[in-house]
């Protein structure tokens, strides 16, 4: 029952999810956290480019959102909305800069996670390839190294149009732009991005796809076998 109850919210439109937040149902604020997680947190970090930090903002623009949906009207998208709410805070956040994010004290111990820019889809099969799954892994820590080098008005401009897919329309109310400055800044975005990659990434292309360790070690034994070894 419980996990009907969650594919119905996965499912449901943001009106609906809004209604029942305003009631206090605890499953629909989950719901609509996880909805808008991914995509929110990607704004905060383009424009603060640190990991803590975006949490942190993104948690104080929740909690923000969530005490003003009563004054949610519709008269843009819940998503652009929200962007809105976190944009603001992550500027907030600039101007008011301290050294040591909140979410750092009482931190367990350990390494902070690489931001997840930009996932790369990986099928079953690279799953448990350790070997693409490394350069894999090194692909995107490029990426998004080059990506962080941006400046800060491309760089979340990117994230928002190549990233996550908002239409340029979406862009330029989320950030309050024209849409012909979010066409230039994705333009030069993109251009600098991709003289940051040609720069990086020579280097990089002697390790492209990789046929060593447990793979090659299948097709060395297959073969042999094949031979009569």
């Amino acid at each position: 029952m419980h996990k009907l109850k969650h594919d119905a919210l996965q499912e449901a439109p943001d009106t609906e999810l809004v209604a029942r937040v305003l009631a206090r149902d605890e499953a629909a604020v989950r719901a609509l956290i996880q909805r808008y997680n991914r995509r929110l947190y990607r704004v905060a970090r383009s424009i603060l480019g640190d990991d803590g930090e975006a949490e942190d903002v993104l948690q104080e623009a929740y909690l923000r959102a969530f005490a003003a949906l009563g004054s949610f009207r519709a008269e843009s998208t819940l998503s652009t909305w929200l962007t809105r709410i976190v944009l603001n805070e992550a500027f907030q956040r600039l101007r008011h800069h301290v050294d040591v994010p909140i979410s750092a004290i009482g931190r367990e111990s350990g390494p902070m996670q690489v931001a997840d820019i930009i996932p790369f889809p990986a099928s079953s099969r690279t799953a448990l390839d350790p070997e693409r799954a490394m350069a894999q892994s090194e692909l995107c820590r490029i990426v998004e190294s080059a990506i962080d080098a941006l400046p800060r008005d491309f760089r979340a401009v990117l994230v928002a149009r190549m990233i996550e897919g908002m239409s340029v329309e979406e862009t330029a109310a989320a950030f309050d732009l024209l849409p012909e400055t979010v066409k230039t800044r994705l333009h030069r975005a993109r251009k600098l991005l991709k003289d940051a990659l040609a720069e990086h990434l020579g280097p990089q292309f002697a390790d492209v796809f990789p046929f060593d360790g447990k793979r090659c070690e299948r097709i060395t034994d297959a073969v042999v076998s094949r031979l009569g070894f």
